[in-house]
């Protein structure tokens, strides 16, 4: 069904892009309604504009608060054209067609972004312009509507393609890009006021990306967000949905990291991980904790990558390089494979959000992002020898490292170096003998090594089995009623232990 656009309704905020719309409108011969600045602007190209106000027979009020909401427009644009007793009513209170509804909404996410006052934040809250949005959606049968700035290009190939007439189709699909519009919009809204209270979570995700699929082959694959206000992508093939997972573990496991350090990961979890004085040290002490797991990961370190890091990396197959910078002779090395996906990781305060969701059944789990970070005071000593000073910066390391590993999950350091570590294991005793096994498949030494345990202890046989391989301290959340059987054994044996009183559970 052809609908031909005889009046637009325009009332934007961002301008920019929509000079050529209002050109190819002018061409199909238009009439435009305004408001204020807009309708400003619309005349400055030397177009004539009728004002909301000769429409309503209302002026603006309230400080511009109320300004389209009346009948005589709304009616305009929600009348049905089919509908006999619609059109009969629309004649009798002489109310206009409106055929085309161009709006953007006051931008009440960059002004929460930016810290704006309470009071600057609520009237960045749009009323007229979230109507109109949604009642142009409504009766996208006979009007199209545009309800973004992002949407303008769209609106123009249309134009250029159709002049001023639209099919049904059109209309639906521009009606779905402003339901996605209003629906982010609300969210947003709704979370500026549940930020205390946590009482409910309302997402609303404009960007998406669709992937090559999901986490296997036969799975279709969709991201929702925003990867480019994050990462700037230098080289490579596109990421995937198993990159997309990586990449998120690997940046929430460096940003617990302050000194230089460097980490390898496979399938979300740490297989290397080192902090040395530069990034080539680094990267060869992560690499000695497994090198066989590191082939095929993702690599990620906090400091700039040089030549040096750049030649030693490169020896193996990685995705996935991610970093806050590259110099030149680093990148013309490591761009020498095509597929690799190299990152610049931008330094974002905001980058990491308060909240975390999950599916669950037929819902979603949400809950506070674990940014707890455990320092020298967290560390309670509860046995009678204190760990060494080399000790507690190996367990503080350990208990980051730990955090960001599977449960259930043991992990083991000496020198701010990940000997090895126990992942996802149903039993905490199998994630340490899991972790010393390996230690000793690639000849490391664990004598004088840490161990951190993401869970309390439940008996002491995981403190045994530490102190036979060589293990002199240990740090966990405690807690358990047995406690004291662990501590027992570690006084009787030499061990140092410490306590958080934070548990790391990650499922």
């Amino acid at each position: 069904m052809s609908r031909k656009i005889q009046t637009a309704l325009v009332s934007v905020y961002h301008k920019e892009g929509l000079e050529e719309i209002l050109y190819e409108l002018d061409r199909a011969r238009v009439m435009f309604i305004s408001t204020g600045g807009t309708r400003d602007f619309i005349q400055s190209l030397g177009y004539e504009c009728k004002a909301v106000e000769e429409v309503s027979g209302y002026p603006s009020i309230l400080g511009g608060r109320v300004k389209t909401l009346h009948p005589k427009v709304f009616g305009g644009i929600l009348y049905r054209r089919e509908n006999e007793a619609d059109r009969k009513q629309v004649k009798s209170y002489d109310i206009p067609s409106i055929d085309l509804v161009i709006v953007d909404l006051y931008p009440f996410e960059e002004t929460v972004a930016a810290g704006g006052s309470d009071a600057e934040i609520i009237e960045k809250i749009d009323i007229g312009g979230i109507s109109l949005i949604r009642g142009a959606a409504k009766n996208y049968t006979d009007v199209l509507v545009v309800g973004s700035k992002n949407q303008y290009e769209p609106l123009l190939n249309l134009l250029k393609e159709k002049g001023g007439e639209s099919n049904l189709d059109d209309r639906r699909r521009f009606a779905k890009e402003a339901f996605k519009v209003s629906s982010g919009y609300d969210a947003a809204i709704f979370r500026y006021f549940d930020a205390d209270e946590g009482s409910a979570w309302r997402v609303g995700l404009d960007k998406c990306k669709l992937l090559r699929y999901g986490e296997n082959p036969h799975q279709q694959g969709v991201f929702y967000g925003d990867f480019d206000a994050l990462f700037e992508q230098l080289h490579g093939k596109e990421v995937s949905y198993n990159n997309l997972l990586d990449i998120d573990a690997a940046v929430s496991l460096i940003g617990d990291v302050k000194e230089t350090a460097l980490a390898i990961l496979k399938h979300n979890n740490a297989c290397g991980m080192a902090s040395r004085s530069t990034v080539k040290e680094a990267w060869d002490a992560a690499l000695a904790a497994d090198p066989v797991s590191a082939f095929g990961g993702i690599v990620i370190t906090n400091r700039l990558v040089d030549r040096l890091a750049a030649e030693a990396i490169t020896e193996i197959f990685f995705e996935v390089i991610i970093a806050p910078g590259y110099d030149k002779e680093a990148l013309d090395i490591l761009m020498q494979k095509k597929n690799r996906i190299i990152l610049i990781q931008k330094q974002l305060d905001n980058a990491i959000p308060s909240k975390q969701f999950r599916s669950a059944l037929n819902g979603a789990l949400v809950q506070d992002v674990n940014d707890s970070v455990q320092v020298l005071s967290d560390l309670k000593v509860v046995t009678d020898r204190k760990p060494s000073d080399r000790e507690v910066e190996d367990l503080l390391f350990a208990n980051i490292l730990v955090k960001h590993t599977k449960s259930n999950a043991i992990v083991l350091v000496k020198d701010r170096q990940l000997i090895a570590s126990g992942t996802g294991q149903t039993s905490r005793v199998d994630a340490l003998k899991q972790a010393i096994e390996k230690a000793n498949s690639f000849g490391l030494d664990l004598n004088g090594a840490v161990m951190a345990s993401d869970a309390f202890f439940p008996f002491p046989d995981c403190v045994e089995i530490a102190s036979q391989a060589g293990i002199t301290a240990v740090v966990h959340p405690g807690g358990s009623i047995r406690d004291a059987e662990s501590v027992e054994f570690c006084n009787r044996n030499g061990m140092a232990m410490v306590t958080t009183g934070t548990r790391h559970f990650k499922h």
